[in-house]
């Protein structure tokens, strides 16, 4: 198109959605979305899941689970999401990283299209894209 000077430039390099979750880029969270009452695909970045949602073996010995963190993560953001519009909503949840101390810790979603152009949620800490 005339506003766009790299519109009949070859594409050196394309990485799909699907291959970032096959590589583990990102941790697919869309079965557990679809029970949370998402009606998009979800996704995290690893950093998201290592940093918030896997638990270390303490908090594991408290009863705090993958499933479980995740459901906080998802329950916040889809009320984030009723609360706010357009394509990136921040959202903040409490997490338990230690038996003594708790945090707040902040993320940013972001409403995309996916590899056929679908939309698809991906969750991330605030530094990323």
């Amino acid at each position: 198109t005339m506003g766009n000077p790299f519109s009949d430039m070859p594409v050196i390099f394309a990485y799909s959605r699907a291959q970032a979750i096959e590589d583990g880029v990102l941790i697919d969270l869309t079965e557990w979305a679809k029970e949370t009452g998402f009606r998009f695909p979800v996704a995290c970045t690893t950093a998201v899941w290592n940093g918030y949602i896997a638990p270390n073996k303490d908090l594991r010995l408290l009863g705090q689970s993958e499933r479980g963190r995740a459901h906080d993560l998802l329950w916040m953001l889809l009320c984030a999401i009723r609360r706010g519009s357009g394509d990136r909503i921040d959202f903040e949840v409490l997490f338990l990283q230690s038996p003594h101390r708790r945090i707040t810790a902040r993320f940013k979603a972001v409403c995309g299209p996916g590899d056929d152009g679908e939309p698809v949620i991906t969750i991330m800490l605030p530094n990323e894209d």
